[in-house]
């Protein structure tokens, strides 16, 4: 799993536990639908810091609560 694809799995399972729609957090976040669809097909790459923060807001958790998962401490592994 790549940066991307750990982003869009976070999303995904954020959006699960809240019963969110992808529409529907482009809808709370004011992010761009297709911007949504994007990361979430894996199109976009690197994701901006901006609009991981403004769906960190939409969810209402912190970037560090975003960050913290399995997935994103085996990328850290990775990369060192």
């Amino acid at each position: 799993m790549n940066t991307a694809q750990a982003i869009a799995y976070r999303i995904r399972q954020l959006c699960k536990e809240r019963g969110i729609t992808p529409n529907g957090l482009s809808n709370l976040a004011a992010v761009p639908q297709s911007t949504i669809k994007s990361i979430l097909n894996g199109e976009s790459q690197n994701p901006g810091s901006i609009t991981i923060k403004k769906l960190c807001d939409a969810f209402e958790i912190t970037l560090g609560e975003f960050y913290s998962t399995p997935e994103f401490d085996a990328l850290e592994q990775e990369i060192k």
